[in-house]
């Protein structure tokens, strides 16, 4: 589940016993080094695909965690980048890995040159924002919003971002079914499910509710105009379809 300097079990029991944003708390110091911060090589295959679309003023990383987004951003936005996330711990390891006004991760010597960098606490189901972004995007958070608050959570990023702006996100392939990674994640969220309906507070944290289909009707309610790009860093399946695509949903 990490690294040898990662969460240890009893750690990570308490977390998951937590509230999310209590839970996250807890995690952020050792987040890193886990398997949950989303890989350099998504992140490189959506920076590469994302700088095509461009150039880009400002940016949002919705639900950023503890700034892996940001790397993102900073690659491709000229002028400003936000991070927003509601854990403060998360916000607080963010905060440490980059210097003041954007000048690069702290831990990478000399500073160099990018967009000023801002970081702020809010929830993403009421973003603080008016229509002020060219780009939004988001790594690894979705699991946790129940389907049916999907639609609000695309609206809120709707109206943060201005007219021709860009909400863009990974979305893996799903595993074929009864393979291992198809039981994996089924058994996990059978598991979520049950916690959820015997232990208060609850976490939500689900792999399974964040289908294509449904994503593209409740983007599309929100009033993007969406299209899908495949992540052809990240491979293709033995069918020939892509491992990951890109959904670039347009604020028109």
């Amino acid at each position: 589940m990490s690294t040898e300097q990662g969460p240890t079990v009893r750690e990570l029991a308490g977390q998951a016993l937590s509230s999310i944003e209590h839970g996250y708390d807890l995690l952020a110091p050792k987040f890193d080094r886990t398997p949950y911060r989303t890989p350099d090589r998504v992140l490189d295959a959506v920076t590469d695909e994302v700088r095509r679309l461009g150039p880009f003023d400002t940016g949002l990383d919705v639900c950023c965690g503890t700034g892996a987004g940001m790397g993102v951003l900073r690659q491709l936005c000229r002028e400003r980048a936000v991070g927003v996330d509601f854990s403060a711990g998360m916000l607080a390891e963010a905060r440490a890995a980059f210097r003041p006004g954007g000048e690069g991760p702290a831990a990478a010597g000399p500073a160099v040159e990018g967009p000023a960098v801002d970081w702020v606490r809010a929830d993403a189901r009421s973003l603080p924002f008016a229509p002020a972004f060219d780009l939004a995007v988001s790594f690894g958070a979705f699991g946790h919003f129940l389907p049916a608050e999907r639609f609000g959570l695309f609206a809120e990023v709707y109206g943060s971002l201005r007219p021709g702006g860009q909400f863009v996100f990974p979305i893996g392939a799903p595993p074929p079914v009864g393979s291992r990674a198809y039981w994996s994640l089924l058994g996990f969220d059978a598991a979520m499910r049950v916690r959820n309906a015997l232990w208060r507070p609850r976490f939500v944290m689900y792999y399974r509710t964040f289908r294509l289909g449904d994503v593209l009707e409740d983007l599309t309610r929100a009033g993007f105009v969406v299209r899908l790009m495949p992540l052809t860093g990240l491979g293709r399946r033995p069918d020939g379809s892509p491992r990951a695509r890109l959904v670039v949903a347009t604020r028109e």
